[in-house]
């Protein structure tokens, strides 16, 4: 079978993270990724052999790169021209400029959870629609906070037929490598209520009933949930059952705080260097067993979120969706997992 050829449009903090996730499985490959212009992100695209393309069709841009010694395969449109889908890992509000060349160019898109839904009409996350977003022209793959709540939320939905969820999102106020942002010695409150956070779960998972509120905190680390869940009458599930539930969805870990002494934010990274993930990435969900708790038909639990890591395997899988390769959402994602696992262990 023919592999998948795919464009990756921005080479930054989740444009270098997809590629090397899809460099990793057998059914695509990397076409090209683009840059602005010549920076230190071209020598990483040109160590792991990735065909290096400028964002722009400007000529004099693309001769930039030359000047700086890369080799620089043309612009925009001439990685369009030999893609089959291209991943947008654009700076967020450039989606709509994005949108017009690709389906001018009669490629599928995928943008990130920075874009808005109404960009695409449809919006993907591995465990929530994956059929739905079988053979689609484009989607948006949602945001890292929509991923996580989805990844516990969905098999909690379908284990008991209807949720009615209150969370906080407690956010990080930027990635480790942006000294442009802050708070630094503040808490910030997300004045907008809800936060969008929880609406945009029910784009790609309506059936959930889910508001949310946020605050910015000083540190780059990690996101941390907490969620409050109203289970249905009769809904047979105890606080066990639920943590033996998250045991067994992909893409979820659940640990507990106090025996294996992982209590914050700041020791789950660590474990994430500890077995060998490159960047230190962690593309699970991290659960605190001893956070949950069911009474009643009320559920408490804590979760974290690695905001440049979570959404990467969600990428690969929505290339298979939209390209119409596998149906089933659980064998793409075992593939993908499998896949990154060993490229990472490898490379």
């Amino acid at each position: 079978m023919d592999k998948i050829k795919v464009g990756i449009n921005g080479f930054g903090t989740i444009g270098k993270r997809v590629a090397d996730a899809i460099d990793a499985q057998d059914d695509m490959v990397v076409v090209g990724v683009t840059k602005t212009g010549p920076s230190f992100g071209c020598k990483l695209a040109v160590k792991k052999g990735f065909p290096l393309y400028c964002t722009s069709d400007d000529q004099e841009k693309i001769n930039s790169f030359s000047n700086e010694g890369y080799k620089c395969n043309g612009g925009i449109s001439d990685l369009l021209s030999v893609s089959q889908v291209v991943v947008d890992c654009a700076p967020g509000k450039m989606g709509a400029e994005n949108l017009e060349k690709y389906q001018s160019a009669g490629v599928k898109y995928i943008f990130q959870g920075g874009e808005k839904h109404d960009l695409t009409g449809l919006s993907y996350t591995s465990s929530a629609n994956h059929i739905q977003n079988l053979n689609a022209r484009g989607t948006r793959v949602v945001s890292c906070n929509t991923t996580g709540l989805s990844r516990t939320l969905v098999p909690l939905f379908d284990q008991c037929g209807s949720l009615k969820v209150e969370c906080t999102m407690i956010r990080r106020a930027a990635d480790p490598g942006d000294s442009s942002k802050g708070p630094i010695n503040a808490i910030k409150p997300v004045l907008k209520v809800p936060s969008h956070h929880g609406p945009d779960v029910m784009t790609v998972k309506p059936e959930i009933e889910i508001n949310s509120l946020a605050v910015a905190v000083p540190t780059t680390i990690m996101h941390v949930h907490s969620i409050i869940a109203d289970l249905p009458e009769g809904h047979g599930l105890s606080t066990d059952s639920i943590i033996r539930m998250w045991e067994q969805t992909p893409r979820v870990i659940v640990m507990n705080g106090s025996k294996d002494r992982i209590s914050t934010t700041a020791e789950v990274m660590e474990m994430a260097r500890d077995i060998g993930r490159k960047w230190g990435d962690l593309h699970e969900i991290f659960v605190w067993e001893d956070g949950v708790k069911l009474v009643g038909n009320r559920l408490y639990y804590f979760q974290a979120i690695h905001q440049e890591s979570d959404v990467i395997p969600e990428n690969v899988d929505c290339i298979r969706s939209l390209m119409g390769t596998e149906e089933d959402w659980v064998k793409s994602a075992n593939k993908t997992d499998e896949s990154i696992a060993r490229y990472y262990s490898t490379s």
